[in-house]
């Protein structure tokens, strides 16, 4: 397994020159030219060419691809142009309030999700199943703003269970106080289209054939489902779990928007209505870099999942 990791660490490095690449020559060729951002209309060719010299932007293109490389490999991308702050500071405050919010909900939501896929497999083909999953479709097909404003009036304004937005300086309040409706929400959200997709991943698996197998060893139905079949069965899960989970920091800017959370997601978004090319520079490449990462623990876990799997 060692080896294994290692060779894919490796393997990481061209793919980064390539998105290092792509989106140098995106931003320099497609994004327009950043002095005439920062500038702002009424600005002056002295001012623009000023501008220009201290971002680097009057240097050849090598010479400022370069510099990006060197922001790249120190993570040191500048200041955000909006608010002079730097980057790296940006990304590390707003990180946490969004780990705050995303990391207990995907623990929460994948497990909902595996056992209510387990418990439809179970009774496959019943009016239970055929119910769940046409009130599951219907759920699907409700916008999340409807969820967030009604949970909003109803368990924060109407009934006072939660606060209705906030957030502050202490962890512990944060998780257990302003929290708990963002991530009850998002769990309200997306465990309809979890488990409609793990059930998926349980049900193909029963269909093969070691199953008929064991089956006709005479091992029970739940020692079938519990221990063979969810065991293959979590291999997909795992793949979509650490494969979406970049994605879902900036997925919960919604989340983060109306509840007032200074996390990533509604940074970013911030900085796309405002053309902060630091930070959607900084967010391409880090997001990036996750991705990898991330691919690379999935396949990690797929010998935790099922030991026989050989990783090569």
């Amino acid at each position: 397994m060692t080896a294994y990791a290692v060779r894919r660490l490796w393997q990481m490095i061209p793919t980064m020159a390539g998105v290092i690449l792509l989106v140098f020559f995106l931003f320099n060729w497609v994004g327009g030219d950043p002095a005439y951002v920062l500038a702002g209309l009424f600005s002056s060719q002295e001012q623009i060419a000023s501008i220009r010299r201290e971002l680097g932007l009057d240097e050849a293109l090598h010479v400022q691809l370069l510099i990006f490389l060197r922001q790249v490999l120190s993570f040191d991308f500048g200041n955000s142009w909006t608010t002079s702050e730097p980057v790296s500071r940006i990304f590390a405050t707003r990180l946490p309030a969004s780990l705050t919010v995303v990391g207990p909900l995907l623990i929460i939501e994948t497990i909902v999700g595996v056992v209510f896929a387990v418990a439809l497999a179970w009774v496959r083909g019943t009016w239970v199943d055929r119910s769940v999953m046409v009130l599951f479709t219907m759920g699907m097909s409700v916008s999340i703003l409807v969820f967030i404003i009604l949970g909003q009036y109803l368990l924060a304004y109407r009934l006072g269970w939660f606060p209705v937005q906030g957030w502050g300086e202490s962890f512990g309040t944060n998780a257990l106080v302003y929290a708990p409706l963002p991530i009850l929400l998002g769990l309200i959200v997306s465990i309809a289209p979890n488990t409609r997709l793990f059930r998926s991943f349980v049900i193909d698996e029963i269909d093969q054939d070691y199953v008929r197998t064991a089956r006709a060893k005479g091992l029970s139905e739940a020692r079938v489902l519990f221990v063979h079949v969810l065991r293959n069965a979590l291999i997909p899960v795992i793949t979509f779990v650490v494969s979406n989970l970049p994605g879902l920091l900036l997925g919960a800017f919604l989340l983060e928007r109306f509840f007032g959370i200074p996390g990533i997601g509604r940074e970013i978004i911030l900085a796309v209505e405002r053309s902060d090319f630091p930070v959607i520079k900084a967010a391409t490449v880090y997001v990036a870099l996750a991705t990898m990462i991330f691919n690379l623990i999935g396949d990690l876990l797929y010998r935790v999942a099922d030991p026989r799997i050989q990783l090569r």
